[in-house]
This record gives structure tokens, C-alpha cells and sequence, in this order.
């Protein structure tokens, strides 16, 4: 058949759902749900009750600090502390509506509209709250929390996710289906087993993400700047050939004192200033999509907690619009959408397509790419890059603005120092990503052969990644 696949079905077998659409019965489906039913599995809704996120409009009520509010495109790496989500006021959060969507310890988030499957495990009591395109899984007994979110994200948990969605520009889940997704019974050991290995990794990736918050207070106390010192407030006055004849800009905000400070602060370092377009080349390659799929890279990939990044394999056919320019291993995506988030990462592997809304720079070799990174991630740097904010509904920076925002020459030590913090953070955060995906292969060995054998293999892995650590 040409690598295309039959299933057949008598209409009285038909699943509750009355799902008629071929891939509903895809064979690999089939077979795991057959599987599952043979190890006398249970319904999802037996481990944990099930809700979801607000649904009322309260996009009026958004501010940039406060209570965090979670979506969809806020979860990623299994955890979401260290997410930059918008956030509401107290008194929002405490509204009647909202008491639903409020979420707590153990709490375990699964998206549900748009990337369908993105699990992640609420690890500390915190106030959080949540939209409506996440559901809040919330498991009868806390101690089976760590082991029901990995679950999810194996093949049988993130099968039966998938096979589930409806839809067809935006796909969605609804939550009646969830006791449909069948879990299998599990030994405490196992419980045990996989709780300590999610304690580890988030031990590695709070780890990771304070090398690199070490980093940019080393680069700041280095360079001698003091945030507290910089003025935020006052009246700026302008020469017309200093203002709209120089910059072509009008509009308050870009003449704000504080920004001429900042550039103070810079132009007056003790070792000078140079630009990024001094020392890297800005990258333009267009993608030629003769290929079927590309590994892809947006804004929403990229960690803003340490500056790490994660790609999605992505058919031609599915590519965004924006999906334009080639990149090599080495290179820097700086965002150029809420450059106040900090969504800068280095590339760890070549022939990565990433979104037009990224200004990629490539090192010429006089300034480590590191160094720019925690730079342009600094407490600084990110509201300075506000300065240049062009349009209304959706503002972003232009790559020149990119290029020519003057940073500090620095000595080859102090680079090299920021170098080794970086590279530890991505070697800690890489290490959890490893014993993440080892979880996940413990519990699929622990239901394809036995809880035996997985343990003593999960054992090893641990061991292996414990050396990598240490």
C-alpha cells in the first residue's frame, strides 16, 4: 500500500467518542490501548480530578508583574517556575471565577489547545493561576504526581493524548475524554524510583539557571554598573537635531533618562566600547524548504530561566510563515519581540531553521558569543532594548538597533569566566534532559518487560549521569 496502513473496525466496536476518522484507528493506537487493556489498566480519572484553567476574558486585567498567569506556550522542560508567564493583581487572583484555575504542589498541567501534550509538574506551593488552554490534573495522592506526569509524556501516555485531539486549524482536547487515557498500576518502588529522579532534575535545572544569574551579576559587578543608580524618572529635553533629525523618532518613551544613563554607563567603561556589529556578522540565509520537514526553532522554544533552547521537528507543509532563515552551530538568536524577556540562546547544532523574529548574529572570533548572551540578558540590557520598540499592537526591534547598541570591550579573563558559567549551566541543564528522557524509558521498560529490569537499567543511567555531574 505504499506505506500507507488499514485498520479495520466493526462500527459496534467503535470507541464511546464515535470517532469515525482514520486516524483515530491508526495501528500503533490500536495496538497500545490493546496492550494497556491487557495489563488490566485504569482510567486517568481514577489517579486524579481533572479541571481546567479560567475561561472568562481578562485580558484587560494583564500586568507585567504579579501573580503568575500560565498558558499554553509557558510550558516547557517539565517545570514552569521558571517560565516568564504575564501575571495578574491580587485582587484578580482572588476573584470567585478565578478560585478554579488556581493551582498548587503536585498539581500536574497539561496543554490542551494549540501543542496538545506539554506536561509539566508544579513543583513548589506558589500563587499560579492558569487559562483555559491548560488542563489542571490533580492527583489523589501526591506521592503518585512525579510518576503520573512522566507517564504522560512516554509513548502510551502521549499516545493516547494525541490520538484524543479534535480539530482542525486549532486543535484541541476536551477534557471529557480523559478517562479514556489509560494508566497502568505501578509498584511504590517504581513511585519512589521515578519521585527521586524528577527531585534531581529539578535540582539541575534550578542549578543551571543559577549559573547563569552568577554570570550576569559577575559581568555586571565587573563592568561597574549599578542598577540601583540609574534614574528612571525626570523630564528629558531635546534639540530637534538631536531627536526626530537624528533618530527619526518622536514619541516620549526613547528619550527617557534612564536609557541615556545606561548608555553613559557603557560609553564610559574604562577598557571602551565596541558594538555587536562590530563583532559578529548578522545572518541571513535564506531557507530554500526542499526538504520534507526542518528542525525549527521560534520564540516559545527558547528557556528564558538559562538561555537554553529546544527544536521541534516540523513538516514543510506546517512550517509558519515566519520560519525563514538557516543557522549553524555557534550562532545567537537574539529576539527581537519582548526583548524585556531575555529569549537569547547559543545554537548547539547546525542546520536549525529559526523564526524571522530572531536577529541572528555569528561570532567573528574577538567576542565570545557567552559573553553576548548574558549581556543582552542582563537587567540592563533587556530594558534597554525596549528603547527602540517600534509599532503599536505588536512592537518589536529592528536588527540594526540590534547592531549598534554599544557594549563593553572586556578583558580575555573576564570573558573566559563567563564562558565557564555558561557552558556549566548548559552542561547541568543538558544533564537533566537526559535523566528526563531516562525516566520516561524506565517506565515504558517497567510496562514493555518488567519494574525488575527497569530499575536496574534506570540504576546504570543514574550512575552514568551522576559521573557527568561530578
Amino acid at each position: 500500500m505504499d506505506g500507507h496502513e488499514c485498520s479495520e473496525i466493526w462500527f459496534s466496536e467503535l470507541e464511546r467518542t464515535n470517532r469515525l476518522d482514520s486516524e483515530f484507528y491508526k495501528k500503533k493506537s490500536l495496538k497500545i490501548v490493546e496492550f494497556l487493556k491487557r495489563m488490566q489498566a485504569k482510567p486517568l480519572t481514577d489517579y486524579v480530578d481533572v479541571s481546567d484553567g479560567n475561561h472568562m476574558g481578562i485580558s484587560n486585567k494583564f500586568t507585567d508583574k504579579g501573580i503568575p498567569y500560565y498558558r499554553g506556550q509557558d510550558i516547557h522542560n517539565f517545570f514552569i517556575e521558571n517560565a516568564n508567564p504575564i501575571c495578574i493583581d491580587e485582587n484578580t487572583y482572588n476573584c470567585s471565577y478565578m478560585h478554579r484555575s488556581h493551582i498548587k504542589k503536585n498539581d500536574i498541567l497539561l496543554s490542551i489547545v494549540g501543542t496538545i501534550g506539554e506536561v509539566a509538574l508544579v513543583s513548589k506551593d506558589q500563587k499560579a493561576t492558569c487559562n483555559c488552554k491548560l488542563a489542571i490534573l490533580r492527583p489523589f495522592d501526591e506521592k503518585k504526581a512525579a510518576l503520573i506526569a512522566i507517564y504522560l509524556k512516554t509513548q502510551y501516555g502521549f499516545d493516547q493524548i494525541d490520538k484524543f485531539k479534535r480539530g482542525a486549524v486549532q486543535m484541541g482536547y476536551l477534557l471529557a475524554d480523559m478517562d479514556q487515557i489509560l494508566i497502568p498500576e505501578f509498584s511504590t518502588d517504581i513511585e519512589d524510583m521515578v519521585a527521586k529522579a524528577v527531585e534531581k532534575i529539578k535540582f539541575l535545572i534550578d542549578q543551571s539557571n543559577l549559573q547563569y544569574a552568577l554570570a550576569e551579576k559577575y559581568l555586571l559587578k565587573e563592568i561597574g554598573i549599578d542598577m540601583s543608580s540609574i534614574t528612571n524618572g525626570g523630564v528629558s529635553k531635546k534639540w530637534f537635531v538631536e531627536s526626530f533629525g537624528a533618530t527619526g523618532r518622536l514619541d516620549a518613551e526613547y528619550y527617557q533618562p534612564k536609557y541615556d544613563n545606561y548608555e553613559k554607563q557603557v560609553l564610559n567603561y574604562s577598557r571602551g566600547h565596541t558594538t555587536p556589529g562590530a563583532e559578529f556578522t548578522l545572518i541571513k540565509t535564506k531557507c530554500t524548504y526542499d526538504k520534507k520537514e526542518y528542525p525549527y526553532v521560534e520564540i516559545g522554544d527558547i528557556n528564558i530561566g538559562n538561555g537554553s533552547f529546544e527544536y521541534n521537528i516540523v513538516s514543510i507543509e506546517n512550517l509558519p510563515a515566519n520560519a525563514k532563515i538557516m543557522t549553524c552551530k555557534g550562532d545567537l538568536l537574539v529576539s527581537t519581540v519582548r526583548p524585556y524577556r531575555g529569549a537569547v540562546t547559543i545554537l548547539d547544532k547546525d542546520d536549525l531553521l529559526v523564526s524571522g523574529a530572531f536577529t541572528v548574529l555569528r561570532e567573528k572570533g574577538t567576542y565570545p558569543p557567552q559573553t553576548l548572551q548574558i549581556l543582552f540578558r542582563t537587567s540592563l540590557y533587556k530594558d534597554w532594548l525596549l528603547r527602540f520598540n517600534v509599532g503599536t499592537s505588536y512592537p518589536v526591534i529592528k536588527d540594526e538597533d540590534v547592531l549598534n547598541i554599544p557594549i563593553p570591550v572586556l578583558d580575555d579573563a573576564i570573558h573566559s569566566t563567563i564562558k565557564n558559567y555558561v557552558e556549566q549551566s548548559h552542561r547541568l541543564f543538558n544533564t537533566a534532559k537526559q535523566l528526563l528522557e531516562s525516566s520516561k524509558r524506565a517506565v515504558e521498560m517497567s510496562i514493555e518487560q518488567d519494574e525488575t529490569v527497569a530499575a536496574n537499567w534506570f540504576k546504570r543511567k543514574i550512575e552514568c549521569l551522576t559521573e557527568i555531574i561530578y
